[in-house]
């Protein structure tokens, strides 16, 4: 673990991965079995992808709040309050409010040539899109931003309470670290599944096998993801107090694997490997419904919290130190995750026709993809002002060279 005033390599790591890892998620949505769930579907559908696509939605976003949490206080004591909210305003609402309108234009236009290469060169007839309103507002994978500032303004308003009435931290000290000691503990993925499986089980008509409802539409975002994103967030939040608990999950990251596995198979088992559309109250008889509802709550929620702890402690054992190509990606990423959607629109749609077997298509879009993004990244990012917004201002390694000789003949 890096100390104070240094990166947390690790973790920046994980970070970065967990955003990448959203390509290879919704890459995936072309290729599910069953019932099309997806704008482009692919002939080549397969079991293999629905399992992992399974697994990931479990952790992915879950990881990403305890880290955006973790940081999030981070960035407040080395900023202060005026200078974080100028950071999470640069690096947070000025990249939803500047890449929201283009993402969506991109999305629709994208998704209206799939379907005229669908339907012969010509678009199909078909209802119109339903009005634009609070409730059906299209945030698409941009909504983690929109949650973010909801996190980032209610903990500040917290804060702010806390520290009225608490001003010497006493309280914190006596009775909010040793509750989040316990709760980072040895029993970590069993204390903290508890909130999250209470959410899932109390959401109407819950889709089961989708696991945490995606918060992408509407103004208001569903209570359950954030129940389940903002609890993760704050603890991730209150763990920077101690961040020595991190070391604990680093030693026995690997203990946490095999039930995290296990959870992950009973819950497959419990539903299908494939996609399954019903709710919670369709899917058992009413004697049996509410016991066996729990149950898979339970071992989902478990199974979130112990691939996160598990991959998080991986990161802090063996990720901890100073990496040029972790570190490249991990900047890297946020303009992946931005860009990513519509570039795999396309690449689905032009691969859909070919009948090529699920194992060839898929890591064929991913490479492609991944080439087009690393590369606008490189090229037109990363030493731009886009980059400057994304991640900080950073100049080409010539012109910092040459700043670093006259630095050193001025000495």
């Amino acid at each position: 673990m890096s100390g104070v005033g240094e990166r947390y390599h690790a973790l920046d790591a994980v970070r970065g991965g967990v955003l990448i890892l959203g390509v290879f998620f919704h890459g995936i949505l072309s290729f599910l079995p069953g019932t099309q769930v997806w704008l482009v579907m692919d002939s080549a559908r397969s079991t293999e992808l629905s399992v992992l696509f399974f697994t990931l939605h479990i952790f992915r976003m879950t990881v990403f709040f305890v880290l955006a949490g973790f940081f999030g206080r981070l960035l407040l004591e080395r900023l202060g309050v005026g200078g974080f909210v100028l950071n999470r305003a640069k690096r947070i609402a000025q990249p939803l409010a500047m890449f929201w309108p283009m993402v969506l234009t991109a999305f629709i236009a994208t998704l209206l040539w799939a379907a005229a290469q669908a339907n012969g060169g010509t678009l199909p007839d078909g209802p119109p899109p339903p009005p634009l309103t609070a409730e059906t507002f299209p945030f698409l994978h941009l909504w983690f931003l929109y949650v973010l500032l909801i996190f980032y303004a209610i903990t500040l308003l917290l804060r702010s309470v806390v520290h009225r009435v608490d001003r010497r931290g006493e309280l914190r000290a006596r009775l909010v670290d040793p509750v989040v000691r316990l709760l980072g503990g040895r029993a970590a993925p069993v204390l903290l599944a508890i909130p999250v499986a209470a959410a899932l089980y109390f959401t109407p008509g819950w889709m089961m096998w989708f696991g945490i409802p995606t918060p992408d539409t509407g103004v208001v975002p569903n209570s359950t993801s954030m129940v389940i994103y903002g609890f993760a967030f704050s603890f991730g939040w209150l763990l920077n107090r101690q961040p020595e608990i991190l070391q604990g999950w680093g030693e026995r990251w690997g203990a946490y694997v095999g039930p995290a596995i296990g959870a992950t198979a009973g819950c497959l088992m419990m539903t299908s490997l494939t996609p399954v559309f019903t709710t919670s109250a369709q899917d058992f008889t009413a004697a049996s419904q509410d016991l066996r509802t729990l149950g898979y709550a339970a071992l989902y929620a478990f199974a979130c919290w112990a691939w996160t702890v598990a991959i998080i402690g991986f990161a802090v054992r063996h990720l901890s130190g100073h990496s040029p190509v972790r570190r490249y990606l991990a900047d890297a990423s946020y303009w992946i995750y931005i860009v990513h959607l519509p570039i795999l629109i396309a690449l689905q749609t032009l691969i859909a026709p070919y009948p090529w077997p699920w194992f060839v298509k898929y890591p064929l879009m991913l490479a492609v993809a991944f080439i087009i993004m690393l590369a606008s990244y490189q090229w037109f990012v990363r030493y731009s002002w886009i980059g400057a917004i994304l991640n900080g201002k950073r100049e080409k390694p010539a012109r910092r060279a040459k700043s670093n000789q006259a630095l050193a003949a001025a000495e």
